[in-house]
């Protein structure tokens, strides 16, 4: 018996013994980047989705802690019916298969989407002041750590780039300079992946959010760059900007800081939109190369672009722009090629 054969029998084990559940079907719903499954478990007519964290990999106190914090704010998160802490299990309420990519994608009903999506993560930027003091810090240890997932799994392992020193010199000075931007922002709660795979399409209490488990104190701009810059579906600049503004108001009116000037804020949001991205190229490419997920590697030229838009737009991440046009643009079509034609 496979490892998630003996898994799969342990969690209907569980949801069957263990809470008197009817078991009718159970069967996968998705997996995610991490070793966590999700399945969709049927009894007496009524639907759940059952989290598999095996418990060697994954701990599931972080999600039940964050997705108590993230219900008080009153936005719409998966209800959590029965944990099992010891084996990695947990019931949740099931928000459906329809994630907001899928309309999104295809230009359907996106500016309700996106005000239904805005007016969540205000309430949880809002409301969730106090509960963002009980999550760790999005510090300096922890920017500089994503960030150096890009040189390492993206330039050097995808792209097979070797660095000489000044690249070096360079490198470590733009991050160390997005760094400090990001710590500058005011801090709030930070689900850390607001974007439109974890946003589902519920007729009450739009959206579902799902997959907040690593939720931080951090900077302002980044879940507002999860979602309007996001790593699958990309507007034009204006709407993005037309949405960004609307935002600041909102917010503003409730109190919370929103930068002495609209072009404040806006900076704020591309130099953490900056940060966020190298940190996602360098993921994308690490779930392919140690994980063998390479459907993401499709996702590293809208990523890689909207790094090249923003760095273009600050006179701080001028070199680090030009050297990013002459050293790692080029090269990402052929890499993306080389790889998809392994499997």
């Amino acid at each position: 018996m496979s490892e998630n054969d003996a898994r799969e029998a342990q969690l209907r084990a569980w949801l069957t013994t263990g809470l008197g559940l009817p078991l009718e079907r159970l069967a996968l719903a998705s997996a995610d980047a991490s070793f966590r499954r999700y399945f969709r478990a049927h009894a007496n007519g009524n639907s759940w989705v059952v989290m598999d964290a095996p418990p060697e990999h994954e701990d599931v106190r972080p999600y039940l802690k964050v997705a108590r914090l993230l219900e008080a704010t009153g936005v719409h998160v998966p209800h959590v019916h029965e944990s099992d802490i010891e084996q990695g299990f947990v019931l949740l309420e099931d928000l459906g298969s329809t994630a907001y990519l899928a309309r999104l994608a295809r230009g359907e009903d996106v500016d309700r989407l996106y005000d239904d999506a805005l007016g969540a993560l205000a309430a949880i930027q809002v409301r969730g002041r106090d509960a963002a003091r009980e999550l760790p810090p999005y510090d300096e240890r922890a920017l500089q750590r994503e960030l150096e997932l890009m040189p390492e799994w993206f330039c050097a392992r995808h792209l097979r780039l070797q660095f000489g020193d000044e690249e070096l010199a360079l490198i470590v000075r733009t991050f160390d300079f997005l760094a400090r931007e990001a710590l500058a922002q005011p801090r709030v709660f930070v689900h850390r992946d607001f974007h439109s795979r974890n946003l589902m399409i519920v007729d009450n209490g739009n959206p579902g959010i799902i997959d907040f488990q690593d939720a931080l104190e951090g900077p302002i701009g980044y879940d507002l760059v999860s979602l309007l810059k996001d790593c699958y579906v990309a507007w034009p600049r204006a709407r993005t900007l037309a949405w960004l503004r609307g935002y600041r108001r909102r917010i503003a009116r409730e109190g919370l800081p929103a930068g002495t000037s609209e072009r404040e804020f806006v900076r704020w949001f591309d130099l953490i939109g900056v940060q966020r991205h190298l940190k996602v190229l360098g993921i994308f490419a690490r779930l392919w190369y140690r994980d063998g997920k390479r459907g993401y590697l499709a996702d590293l030229p809208l990523t890689l672009d909207y790094v090249r838009d923003a760095c273009a737009r600050y006179s701080e991440l001028q070199a680090f722009a030009r050297w990013l046009e002459a050293r790692v643009v080029a090269a990402l079509p052929s890499a993306n090629a080389r790889e998809l034609a392994l499997r």
